[in-house]
């Protein structure tokens, strides 16, 4: 007797769910129900996949093959959580199995018994603390988001320092209280351990962990515990939000505008958006939290589709620091015609060195962000012009240490001769600086002074990042200096200078989000400084050559509300984001001809929907263009940008665009980001 038919999502790269057949000896079976985990046959292999939906036609000219057994080691997904990976497959236009493929951890659970963990617990086992009095902003925001248990978009739009971690602590306890599980995200796994002692101080045992550094076995621990329900708290980066939570009661994203919530390779996610999207299913509170909100947020927030929260004010009442501005122009011509300073780098001005001194005098700590890495950017050969390129990208090759060039984006790397490799006659010299030069020059300068350098050469694994922080709040770190990692919500009691080496890093990058990212990180990086200070504000120092960029002058104003109004009149004459949504399309492949007459077919195919169905009218077409990198990996590289106002019809216009496959050349992969954030 033949059994039911069932869509199975399988674990592989199909558009749609297979058909299988139960046969007669599963009937029955209580784990024979949607979200159930079973083993069917693919091709001449097995694969794992997930029960969609019973009651599939069994009717056709094909075999239908049967599903061959029920994996019970795995529990079946909830029934809200398969919805949003149902929605999550559809939006980001992404294979249901693979998107499905995320949700489970990397060992099963029998073999991860086997496994001998030699590391101490992810969550730290500390004592526990007694709470804090709120201030009246604090308990007002607090109050406002308990005050409804169901579904509903928060914005805690903060200052740095006005106690937004104490907010959530608050809101977790009340959680766990009900017996109900939450999830927290945040942007990098730099701010995972200091968040998660201070959690573990106020909720004990019931935080687990999950992100990137861990080990498989401590994933897979971490996984359970949550699934189980024998931990309330999970803390993770964006991928935590693939832990299937049954129980779940209150998700919250710290930092929400950061642009590392988006995933930029395969499933092509962001973490914020959809983690909305899994609140609205589950009946929950999402809470969203920056002191400079994405302006996607603050519009939804402003058009009142997420209710605003502000708090205006540091705790006690903390002053904010004092920012200062040092044009490099003018400290350029100064040194050509004042006493010179032999001993002050090309990189560091008088303003910010004597800063850095009675800093260093007083016994408290300073940080100089640079957001990059190595020694310089490139090299230069004085004699030809030459300057050595990566062979498998379109960009130069960093120096780090004397000698060794290395390319940031695949790795690629060489050893640097004494002579030009290209005229044979010069001896190339360093251009440009990083986070390596500027820590030499510190220990130079102040010898005998602990220098912490924090960035993705000198941190490598978790264990370097917890002894970093240690070191840091332990005060045995003078001078920290690093990249975004040290930029984003990190919380050091004795930091009162920040100094900004280079902030036009961030600035005219051919991206419409430019202007905004360099606001954040200048507003971000200058809150470190001076946030357990009473008496005297923090000092934030910007070196520039543009001072008078508007996201300079907003950032000393402290005024976001400013920005915000001013970056969206610009975004709405373009009808940029969050005026419109926006799909890109990238093109890429080895051969430049074939990638260019694929990127051409593209944009014909979008030209003729358009002209067919009166529904995508109000589409906008840009490019097809080479990217701003046009080659990557050996790749060369095109963009195809579309945009329209409303979510829904943008993406059945992009389903449909990729929908037949044929007219794509051999060796070229077109691929869809919804909702781009990176488009260099």
């Amino acid at each position: 007797m033949s059994g039911s038919f069932w869509k199975v999502a399988v674990e592989a790269p199909l558009p749609e769910p297979l058909t299988y057949e139960a046969p007669s000896q599963l009937e029955g079976h209580p784990l024979l129900k949607r979200g159930s985990t079973v083993r069917v046959p693919l091709g001449k292999r097995t694969a794992l996949g997930v029960l969609i939906s019973d009651g599939a036609d069994g009717e056709g000219p094909f075999k239908i093959r049967e599903i061959s057994e029920i994996v019970a080691s795995r529990p079946p997904l909830p029934e809200p959580y398969l919805q949003w990976l149902e929605w999550v497959a559809k939006y980001y236009i992404h294979p249901i199995g693979n998107v499905i493929e995320s949700v489970f951890p990397p060992l099963g659970k029998a073999e991860n018994a086997r496994q001998k963990s030699r590391k101490g617990p992810v969550a730290p086992v500390v004592a526990r603390i007694a709470p804090p009095e709120l201030t009246d902003e604090q308990r007002v925001v607090v109050d406002g988001i308990l005050a409804d248990r169901g579904f509903g978009a928060h914005l805690v739009h903060g200052v740095t320092g006005s106690g937004k971690t104490e907010v959530y602590i608050r809101l977790l306890e009340d959680l766990i209280a009900r017996d109900k599980q939450a999830l927290v995200l945040v942007p990098e796994i730099s701010l995972t351990p200091q968040l998660t002692q201070r959690f573990a101080m106020r909720l004990g045992d019931a935080v687990a962990v999950i992100h990137s550094g861990l080990t498989p076995r401590e994933k897979t621990d971490q996984w359970w515990a949550m699934v189980e329900g024998r931990k309330r708290v999970l803390i993770g980066a964006r991928s935590a939000l693939f832990c299937p939570v049954e129980n779940l009661g209150l998700i919250i994203i710290d930092e929400e505008h950061e642009g590392s919530f988006k995933q930029d390779e395969k499933l092509k996610y962001h973490a914020r958006d959809s983690a909305v999207v899994l609140a609205k299913l589950y009946d929950c509170p999402v809470v969203l939290g920056s002191a400079t909100p994405s302006l996607e947020t603050w519009g939804n927030a402003k058009n009142g589709r997420y209710r605003l929260h502000e708090m205006k004010k540091r705790v006690e009442d903390r002053p904010m620091p004092t920012v200062e501005v040092i044009d490099l122009r003018a400290e350029r011509d100064d040194r050509k015609t004042s006493e010179p300073r032999p001993d002050l780098p090309f990189w560091l001005s008088g303003g910010l060195h004597d800063a850095l001194k009675e800093t260093l005098l007083a016994g408290k700590q300073s940080a100089l962000f640079l957001n990059r890495r190595g020694v310089a950017q490139s090299v230069v050969c004085p004699a030809c012009g030459h300057t050595p390129q990566c062979p498998n990208c379109e960009v130069s090759l960093t120096l780090h240490g004397k000698n060794h060039l290395l390319c940031h984006y695949c790795d690629f790397h060489r050893t640097l001769g004494p002579v030009c490799g290209d005229c044979k006659e010069g001896e190339p010299k360093p251009l440009g600086l990083g986070t390596e030069l500027v820590e030499n020059d510190l220990l130079r300068l102040f010898p005998g002074a602990k220098v912490a350098r924090m960035d993705r050469d000198e941190i490598t694994t978790r264990e370097d990042l917890e002894a970093a922080i240690a070191d840091i709040e332990a005060g045995a770190v003078d001078f920290i200096v690093g990249t975004q990692m040290i930029a984003k919500g990190l919380d050091f009691p004795d930091l009162i200078l920040v100094g900004l080496v280079m902030a036009d890093v961030a600035f005219n990058l051919p991206d419409f989000r430019a202007s905004e990212r360099a606001f954040q990180l200048l507003t971000q990086v200058a809150g470190r400084s001076g946030r357990h200070v009473s008496d005297v504000p923090g000092r934030v120092i910007i070196q520039t050559y543009n001072p008078d960029h508007p996201s300079i002058a907003f950032t000393r104003a402290h005024d976001y509300d400013g920005f915000a109004r001013f970056e969206m009149s610009c975004r709405e004459q373009l009808r940029y984001p969050p005026f419109s949504r926006m799909g890109a399309f990238r093109v890429q492949g080895l051969d430049l001809d074939k990638v260019k007459r694929a990127a051409d077919a593209l944009k014909a195919r979008a030209e003729r929907l358009l002209a067919r169905q009166i529904a995508y009218q109000r589409i906008d077409l840009l490019g097809p263009a080479p990217c701003p990198l046009a080659k990557l990996r050996n790749n060369f590289r095109f963009q195809f940008l579309v945009k329209g106002p409303d979510a829904a019809n943008l993406g059945r216009f992009c389903r449909q665009l990729l929908a037949d496959g044929d007219w794509i050349p051999s060796g070229v992969k077109i691929s869809i980001d919804m909702d781009a954030i990176n488009l260099i």
